[in-house]
This record gives structure tokens, sequence and C-alpha cells, in this order.
């Protein structure tokens, strides 16, 4: 397999997300981190602005759920036009019916682990899925300076 090259836009300016988008025009896939503040201690974005950015550019999109109830919210996420969406198994209440549910609507399902979350117990649900997702932080703080420098073009500011 090709390596991909995934932008996410977490430290983009959310006021100009679709100049942000087209700024990386050319790659694999954006990467869009969704979180709700009650599975991790930060709040980004939803389904509406998921929807406008899908149609402000053709770079297909690749939503990471961090959120409660995915199983409830994943497909509206899919419909928004995400073409892959994450979901973490520490919320997920039936992971291989969400999974399959993703793949139905037309997407890639894919499925994320916290650090401390062994594998092995959802070795089984491999086949189900198209990507699995080790998180090596805490999910709800990819936006720490550090884990953008590798990317200036969503850098921080400098202050």
């Amino acid at each position: 397999m090709a390596a991909q090259i995934n932008p996410s836009i977490l430290s983009a300016d959310f006021a100009r997300l679709a100049d942000e988008a087209k700024a990386v025009e050319g790659a694999d896939w954006l990467h869009v981190d969704v979180m709700d503040n009650h599975f991790v201690p930060n709040l980004t974005l939803g389904v509406p602005v998921v929807e406008s950015l899908a149609r402000a550019t053709d770079t297909p999109l690749d939503c990471h759920l961090m959120i409660q109830a995915p199983d409830r919210w994943a497909p509206q996420y899919v419909e928004a036009g995400a073409g892959s969406v994450t979901f973490h198994v520490e919320a997920a209440a039936a992971p291989v019916r969400l999974a399959r549910e993703i793949r139905a609507k037309g997407a890639r399902a894919s499925m994320a682990l916290k650090p401390a979350t062994p594998v092995e117990p959802y070795e089984d649900l491999l086949p189900e899925l198209d990507m699995l997702l080790i998180m090596t932080v805490e999910p709800g703080f990819g936006a720490r300076r550090s884990s953008t420098s590798c990317c200036p073009r969503f850098a921080a500011p400098a202050s």
C-alpha cells in the first residue's frame, strides 16, 4: 500500500475551513476530528459543518468521531458527505453493526482505540473494518502545538 497524505483540519482557522481545505487539495483525505465535550473534554464541529465542508472540497473527508453514542450519529456523518468514519470502540454499543451500517451507506468503516484499550478483545472485528486507528495520545487533545508542528499550514499561529 502506498503512503497517504491525510492532513487534519483540527488546527485550521474554523472561520475559513473552505479555504483551508483548498490549501491542501491533492491530499488523499482530509481528516476531520469531531469532538463532543462528553466522550472527550473538547468540542469541535458537527454534522452541519461536515456537510458544508464536503460541498466545499473534492478531497474525501475522513471523520474521526470522538463522541458518545457513535451508533446514533455515525450514519449521519456518512449522509453529510464523509467518505470514511472512524468510531471509538469504547463508545460504541454495537461495533460490528455500526461498521456494517457505515459500509452499507458507502463509506469506509474504521475503529479507534484509546491508548489503554487492548486490541486483542477486538481482533474478531477486524474483517468488518477498513482501518484500525490505535491512538498514542488520549483523544481530545490533538491540537497541541507539538502535534501540528509537522504540518505548518495547519499549525497554530505564533503568539
